[in-house]
């Protein structure tokens, strides 16, 4: 059987390597739990029992473990569309987050700040949340970035230069589009994705070999705790390598041939037999035995206005807002709108409109986005000068090479401003206006955007 670990040794050990900055921790859905009626109860689990309920899918001769995959193969079994299911899910998981508080687990592992990128492998945002609470006091500071075979995302910035921490979400997303892994068949498309050199996000995978690997409430199959060491560390792992995977799984040793392949070829991963709750409960006390906890980073913006790296990355193909500052209100209601229809949304909050990394990060973001949504109101034409301008004329910069008749510029009336009469670009006056009463987008808005990033997203895969 593979070697224990020698608890008298190993915190020491691990505890310098997390200092380092050396560990990544890889997070699987059995960390979330959640209480739901005083029960604890896998966040994942409640999802598929609503899920099943909602669908009439009679789960009655299920093995005991049932989950969403299971779910979801009785009802395609039944005829059901495959398409209804990733909506659904996605419902159910919004409604189902506003009943429960974030798995304790989470916010232990949040405060360890030495942790700067999270691998997660669960489709919802929970990681993310946890770290803005325990570090910025609840500012959406952190970057969660998702993966997908057909929208790659990749780090911003290699891991040693990263402002802020991250989640990476490798098997994607919540969303209204089949971009996150439901069943067993997805995740084996997401595998075979990570594969090709042209699918693989280089930075992250660069960052991934040359760390150690932490793996928590990560119950793998016997083949697929090969197939994902051997993709994370990118080369074969008989070879002779510094870097080493813990698994922390006291269920590990039921898998005989995995413990014997370990033990014959992957001379670098460790198992320790131990719940990865528990383990994370001595994990948080004994960091923070050693790094007695400090105040959380204030949700207020820094007096620094040169703080464009703070800002996160616009997703390839996401929607860009621009606005002016006054009407941020309106703004944030279109925004989460739009992001309840699993759209990718951007618009700066803190609207800091300083600084040249702060400049170099707008600019990139309206070179990435699918639609640029400028927001026109009293208050844009009242000011003749201001940040939004220079954004506007960046769009249309962009606009130039982009073919006619491809929208681009999506201008949105938010009062009684009239429309196609206001100081704008002269680009803007040539496109389909929207008026959306106070930041609200009516369903036929909605249905438009939505159709327009797939189209968007057609033409990037030269499927248009």
């Amino acid at each position: 059987m593979h070697a224990e670990l020698d608890l008298d040794d190993f915190w020491e050990d691990f505890l310098s390597s997390v200092e380092e900055r050396r560990v990544i921790p890889i997070i699987g859905p059995e960390l979330l739990q959640v209480r739901v009626g005083g029960e604890p109860l896998p966040l994942y689990r409640v999802v598929a029992e609503r899920l099943a309920d909602k669908l009439r899918v009679d789960m009655g001769e299920a093995p005991p473990q049932w989950g969403l995959d299971d779910v979801v193969c009785r009802y395609l079994q039944g005829r059901g569309r495959r398409e209804e299911l990733y909506p659904r899910i996605r419902a159910i998981m919004k409604e189902l987050l506003t009943e429960v508080e974030l798995p304790d687990a989470l916010l232990k592992l949040a405060r360890i700040s030495a942790f700067d990128v999270y691998l997660s492998l669960t489709c919802d945002n929970l990681l993310a949340s946890a770290i803005d609470r325990e570090r910025f006091a609840g500012a959406e500071r952190t970057q969660q970035i998702a993966y997908a075979p057909n929208k790659i995302a990749d780090l911003p910035v290699t891991r040693d230069e990263l402002k802020t921490p991250v989640v990476y979400s490798l098997l994607g997303k919540l969303s209204v589009a089949p971009d996150y892994v439901i069943t067993e068949e997805d995740l084996l498309e997401f595998l075979c994705a990570l594969q090709s050199d042209a699918k693989r996000p280089h930075l992250l995978f660069d960052a991934l070999q040359a760390s150690h690997l932490l793996f928590l409430g990560c119950s793998f199959p016997d083949w697929l705790a090969r197939f994902f060491i051997r993709i994370a560390k990118s080369r074969q792992l008989s070879q002779q390598r510094g870097e080493s995977e813990l698994i922390v799984n006291p269920r590990v040793a039921s898998e005989p041939q995995l413990v014997l392949f370990l033990e014959n070829f992957s001379y670098g991963t460790r198992i320790l037999s131990m719940e990865p709750l528990a383990f994370i409960d001595e994990l948080a006390r004994r960091w923070q035995a050693r790094h007695p906890p400090v105040a959380a980073v204030s949700a207020a913006p820094s007096a620094e206005p040169d703080d464009g790296e703070a800002l996160p990355d616009l997703p390839a193909g996401g929607i860009f807002i621009s606005y002016a500052k006054e009407d941020v209100d309106a703004v944030i209601r279109l925004h989460d709108a739009l992001e309840e229809l699993g759209l990718d949304v951007w618009f700066d909050r803190q609207r800091l409109e300083a600084g040249d990394s702060y400049d170099r990060k707008i600019r990139n973001n309206i070179k990435a986005c699918s639609l640029f949504v400028a927001v026109v109101s009293r208050n844009t034409e009242r000011r003749l000068e201001g940040y939004f301008r220079r954004e506007w004329k960046l769009a249309e910069e962009r606009a130039w090479s982009i073919a006619d008749g491809v929208p681009f510029i999506l201008p949105v009336v938010i009062d009684d401003t009239p429309p196609y009469e206001s100081k704008v670009p002269e680009s803007f006056l040539k496109t389909q206006w929207t008026q959306l009463a106070d930041g609200v987008p009516p369903a036929e808005f909605e249905t438009r955007l939505v159709k327009l990033v797939r189209d968007y997203r057609k033409r990037e895969r030269g499927l248009a």
